[in-house]
């Protein structure tokens, strides 16, 4: 089993940012990926960004290039940077982990950004 600790979000006004962070624990080995999805009330859960245990990275086009994704190989942990942020980017975060066979889902943060 792997487990999913998540913080780093909030409340901030357009054009702040802040940072997710995401450890996972317990059986952690072999190839794996990392990263979040939101889901805005009333909304699909959809891909944030990606980043594989090999720092291969995927994002959603509808940034436009504001979020920013890496990885701590050594402390199990992602993190994604966001700047700029805009109301339209208001949801729970989910962080998201798939290993070799499972994946696992953080019990989400909020993430709120007024205008």
């Amino acid at each position: 089993q792997v487990q999913l600790v998540e913080s780093g979000g909030g409340l901030v006004q357009a054009g702040g940012s802040l940072r997710l962070s995401c450890a996972a624990s317990g059986s952690i080995f072999g190839a794996n990926v990392m990263g979040w999805y939101r889901q805005a009330p009333g909304k699909q859960r959809d891909l944030v960004a990606t980043i594989t245990s090999g720092s291969r990275t995927k994002y959603a086009d509808y940034l436009k290039g504001r979020f920013t994704i890496s990885r701590d190989n050594a402390k199990n942990t992602a993190y994604l940077q966001m700047n700029s942020l805009k109301p339209e980017d208001t949801a729970v975060y989910y962080c998201y982990f798939h290993g070799m066979a499972h994946e696992y889902w953080g019990q989400g943060t909020q993430v709120t950004v007024s205008s």
